[in-house]
């Protein structure tokens, strides 16, 4: 893998990060001491990216929802229920 210092990715970062991109990823090293490794990241696939609201109208939440075992979590914390 190929090191290169930091003055180096300044001067060349915009081709730097081509390279990573195509699957050459590179260390960034200060005073010749590798400090970060840059790698392309992995975009996701089409189709596969997450949905908002694709459950809804799929189940209810309770009116109590958030006093659900507020009794027992009271009880654990020496309180009376």
């Amino acid at each position: 893998m190929r090191t290169v210092n930091i003055h180096e990715a300044k001067t060349h970062l915009s081709r730097l990060i081509e390279q990573a991109a195509a699957g050459e990823p590179f260390v960034i090293a200060k005073a010749g001491k590798p400090m970060v490794k840059v790698i392309a990241l992995e975009a996701p696939q089409t189709g596969q990216a997450r949905r908002l609201g694709f459950l809804r109208d799929q189940f209810t939440v309770p009116d109590d929802f958030d006093r659900m075992g507020q009794a027992e979590v009271e009880t654990l914390f020496g309180g009376e229920a």
